[in-house]
């Protein structure tokens, strides 16, 4: 507003100058006029343009507080005032002669303080084919020489900011910005406040992390990796409870494992018990086994919990893994014997499928997860008449997985909380895929046939062939007979 005013004073005395000094001055001599610098002087003069442009700086000068204007020449007429031209504007008029300056060229100076800063433009005034005429021709001209393209003087233009003031002229919405302004930081530096107890509490998370999982990963090392699955993950609670589950549970030992450790230096046996027993919870993990324990050199494990795929397939997975732990000893007892030891382990093994009570035993401050259970108890008894490096199955897991191994009936054996005799299975071979059982299998409405010749001993086959021979008897003897013989 401050600026429009001002424009508009000096717009509304450059009005009235014009109208008082040229359009008055003609119509007070009839309409006739002469233009002249000392327009004054003579009736119906009007300024010639250097004269209007010294004047007007007069005015702008005076009605404009921020702007003024100077139109200044070193060369002026007789009877005129002589001009006091300051720096700037000589330097300006100096440089402008030298280069020659054409319009459009310009001398820039800015200065003043930081709230109030003064902007001077400078702009030469050049000579064109009238000005030379009237100044040559002129008595009272300081020159007579003038030439077409001479710089004649500068016209200067100054306009002054008053920072503070136009600041000031918005004091609300400094105030504003101002009380904002003290809000952001107070805001940033509660935030740097809260970042720094962040960053410390991170710190602290970062490092209970870590010592979590350093702590974690020892515990896992004691826990099987279904069970230490089934805890961290939430799945199973540390609480003593236990659940009645078929399991396959599979227990083997070390044959005289005693006598063994007599022959061999402790940390040789130790040696050879931690790679023994690497070896095979590394194959028990591959087959899913959940690892209860270790008794001694003894290995307890059972599938069916706390991930099962039904009794069959649980069988199936036990037995597999039995036998890849008897080929991967008979590998290891190789390697042993090429590093001096003579009687390297043999292992056997005992498999049996039965109802268990599995899950948290113990106390509220100490439990183990694990299976009890006469089940698991004849697991360890079948074991104990396996042949070493051989596989003892109970009859129970044997119907399971008959169609995968070749084995014999052993003598049935009897077991304290077992009323049952038990029939053992013990493993002669394991079929490949090109010597699988085969099985003869026919039925009809009165007819069925089913033979597996896998395994089959002479004294089966006799009696098998004596019945089947015998039923062919009756049946030819059925038969209506002919005429003929």
């Amino acid at each position: 507003m401050r600026q429009a005013n001002d424009l508009n004073a000096v717009i509304s005395e450059i009005r009235s100058y014009y109208a008082r000094n040229v359009v008055g001055r003609i119509q007070q001599n009839g309409g006739e006029t002469t233009i002249a610098h000392n327009y004054e002087e003579i009736d119906g003069g009007v300024p010639i343009p250097a004269t209007l442009s010294i004047e007007l700086g007069a005015i702008v000068g005076t009605k404009g507080d921020n702007i003024r204007y100077r139109f200044v020449s070193d060369e002026v007429f007789e009877r005129r005032t002589r001009q006091r031209l300051d720096a700037f504007e000589a330097a300006a008029l100096s440089s402008f002669r030298e280069a020659h300056a054409s319009e459009g060229d310009t001398v820039t100076e800015i200065s003043g303080s930081l709230l109030e800063r003064q902007i001077r433009i400078a702009v030469p005034v050049i000579m064109g084919q009238s000005c030379v005429t009237c100044h040559n021709g002129h008595p009272e001209s300081p020159r007579k020489d003038w030439k077409v393209g001479d710089v004649r003087g500068i016209q200067a233009i100054t306009v002054v900011q008053p920072l503070a003031t136009n600041l000031f002229s918005f004091k609300y919405l400094l105030a504003y910005l101002l009380g904002a302004g003290f809000v952001g930081i107070a805001f940033i530096a509660l935030q740097w406040r809260q970042g720094k107890q962040f960053l410390i509490v991170n710190n602290e998370l970062e490092e209970a992390n870590s010592f979590l999982a350093s702590v974690s990963l020892k515990i896992s090392k004691y826990l099987s990796p279904q069970v230490y699955k089934s805890i961290f993950s939430g799945e199973r609670d540390a609480v003593i409870s236990t659940e009645r589950k078929k399991l396959t549970i599979f227990f083997s030992d070390i044959k005289d494992f005693t006598v063994t450790t007599e022959r061999l230096q402790p940390e040789e046996l130790t040696r050879l018990l931690n790679e023994y027993f690497t070896e095979m919870t590394s194959i028990a993990q591959a087959h899913g086994a959940t690892v209860d324990k270790f008794i001694g050199d003894a290995i307890l494990a059972f599938f069916g919990d706390p991930e099962t795929k039904g009794a069959a397939e649980d069988a199936r997975a036990c037995l597999n893994m039995a036998i890849a732990m008897q080929r991967r000893m008979a590998e290891l007892c190789q390697e042993w014997r090429k590093r001096g030891i003579e009687n390297p382990f043999q292992v056997r093994m005992g498999i049996n499928t039965g109802y268990c009570n599995v899950g948290n035993f113990g106390s509220e401050d100490r439990m183990d997860y694990t299976i009890i259970g006469a089940e698991a108890n004849l697991a360890a008894r079948l074991q104990s008449i396996a042949e070493p490096g051989g596989i003892v199955l109970s009859y129970e897991t044997f119907a399971l997985v008959d169609d995968m191994v070749r084995a014999r009936p052993l003598e049935p054996i009897t077991l304290k909380g077992i009323s049952r005799k038990v029939v053992p299975y013990a493993v002669v071979d394991v079929p490949s895929a090109e010597t699988k059982q085969q099985v003869l299998e026919e039925n009809t409405g009165r007819f069925h046939l089913r033979v597996n010749f896998d395994g089959m001993e002479l004294n089966e086959e006799r009696q098998i062939e004596a019945a089947l021979k015998s039923a062919l008897d009756q049946l030819r003897r059925r038969r209506p007979q002919s005429g003929s013989a």
